[in-house]
């Protein structure tokens, strides 16, 4: 059985959310880590940085949740190659504290975006996506005001030629058009990956999708994919 650490910021939001697809969905061990802790503890296979809005989003999305006495211990955990999967806010303070390239700008029409959109799975060989097939769509709710990824053109090739870029924002036939991204990212660039492959940040919402109860269950394909890794089983999988 795996466990899954669930970082708790002031103003996290979606750290439930993450608890529960976790404990609750693929049935294994979760627990809150608040951000005053200087230590993940024992046992940890995984952690999550949630979204929601740390410290109000004062300065900007996740720049003052990065100085949190546990990211410390993330950071080490993911340099050590422990699994880091940053959602919504929690990609934006990846971003922040050097674990992700680039980083996350007010969204182009400067209007907080809610709704389900396509993603186009563009790697499938990492933790995060390896239960997803090549090029296949899948349906997750984004909710956030500054979710434009953006990186200089340099970063952007990097990423490209290195394979980092996981997931696409495309409409539903898996186009990568300007219409279908809904912040304006560049290259549509919905989620990416470290170059060591153990660290992802993405803003869609899979830990909301993950129960076909609620809409799409594809978010469960990507806490999926990190039990596949891990060589766990869970009732989605069986």
């Amino acid at each position: 059985m795996a466990t899954f650490s669930v970082i708790v910021f002031p103003g996290s939001n979606c750290d439930h959310d993450a608890y529960h697809a976790a404990k609750h969905v693929m049935d294994q061990e979760a627990r809150f880590i608040w951000h005053k802790e200087e230590r993940l503890g024992e046992g940890v296979d995984v952690v999550i940085v949630p979204g929601g809005f740390s410290y109000g989003d004062h300065l900007r999305a996740g720049a003052i949740a990065q100085f949190s006495p546990i990211m410390k211990d993330v950071i080490r955990f993911a340099e050590e190659g422990g699994l880091v999967l940053g959602i919504c806010n929690g990609f934006q303070v990846l971003c922040e504290c050097g674990l992700l390239p680039g980083a996350l700008a007010r969204n182009e029409r400067l209007r907080f975006v809610c709704k389900e959109t396509p993603l186009r799975t563009e790697r499938t060989d990492t933790p995060f996506t390896n239960a997803l097939a090549p090029g296949r769509v899948i349906r997750v709710p984004v909710a956030h005001g500054e979710g434009k990824y953006y990186a200089d053109e340099e970063t952007l090739d990097r990423l490209e030629a290195n394979d980092q870029v996981l997931f696409r924002y495309t409409d539903a036939d898996g186009n990568a058009t300007p219409e279908a991204n809904p912040n304006g990212s560049a290259r549509g660039i919905a989620g990416i990956v470290s170059e060591a492959g153990n660290v992802c940040g993405l803003m869609p919402h899979p830990e909301r999708c993950a129960e076909t109860l609620i809409g799409s269950g594809d978010g469960a394909l990507v806490f999926e994919s990190v039990l596949n890794h891990l060589g766990e089983r869970s009732p989605v999988a069986a």
